[in-house]
């Protein structure tokens, strides 16, 4: 038996009804949407290309495989996913959000890649996919933004095939003292000021920065997704653990 939702939610620091956060998030990317990529670079210095560059050396994808690259937004991964699986196999980016998939598919479409990628607007609670289709779903610096995690999470589990890896990339706790200090103060007193200042948008980036706060750590994370049904789940903390990648299996 599913448990029952609660019926009020977080949207960062602030408490509203569990209905209105998923609509709440879809407006709040609609409104970044076109500084998006820009404003990763600018509050990342860059270091999000590391990042996610580390999680396909960690997805074991080859040619012909199916992957999902969920809550993809504009296509960073996509776009190398697409190479590694050959014209025989197949990359569906998705994203609840209109706006961000357009840019995303605009984006990839003007690198040339036609041929193997899918755009698919989708609910990562409610995913519109075959049992057991997928040899590798990824999502980055998604997860934090769903209502029901868990669910999401059981989602995944089923249209993932037997022998198929999950890849989570995400904002996550760092693991020294001094980190943690420089870190807190630039992304919850400074990133809010670059994101008003480049993507007129203040109140979105200091939602980020307090969501960050909000979500589990990386050892309550690694519960969540056992729970869920993955097996041999393992993370590695990435630039002093300000971000972890989580990676399960479905066996």
């Amino acid at each position: 038996m599913k448990d029952k939702i609660p019926e009020m939610t977080h949207f960062g620091f602030k408490t509203i009804a569990t209905v209105e956060k998923t609509a709440k998030i879809s407006d709040l990317f609609s409104n970044i949407s076109k500084k998006y990529d820009l404003m990763n670079d600018l509050m990342s210095f860059g270091i999000h290309r590391l990042w996610k560059r580390f999680t396909i050396d960690c997805s074991g994808v080859y040619r012909g495989q199916k992957i999902l690259d969920l809550a993809g937004g504009t296509g960073d991964l996509s776009a190398k996913f697409s190479s590694l699986v050959g014209e025989k196999g197949e990359v569906i980016l998705t994203d609840i959000n209109h706006s961000m998939l357009k840019i995303g598919r605009e984006k990839l479409r003007n690198l040339g890649l036609v041929g193997n990628v899918y755009y698919v607007q989708a609910d990562a609670e409610e995913l519109p996919f075959p049992d057991n289709y997928f040899n590798c779903i990824v999502i980055s610096f998604g997860l934090r933004n769903i209502t029901n995690q868990y669910q999401a999470l059981n989602s995944m589990y089923r249209v993932l095939k037997p022998g198929g890896r999950l890849l989570i990339l995400e904002f996550s706790r760092p693991l020294f003292k001094p980190i943690k200090i420089v870190y807190d103060i630039y992304s919850l007193y400074i990133l809010p000021h670059i994101g008003s200042l480049v993507a007129h948008d203040y109140e979105s980036y200091r939602y980020l920065a307090e969501s960050i706060r909000l979500h589990p750590d990386q050892e309550t994370l690694k519960y969540i997704i056992e729970d869920s049904g993955f097996k041999n789940t393992t993370y590695f903390n990435l630039t002093g653990g300000i971000v972890a990648l989580h990676r399960g299996y479905k066996f």
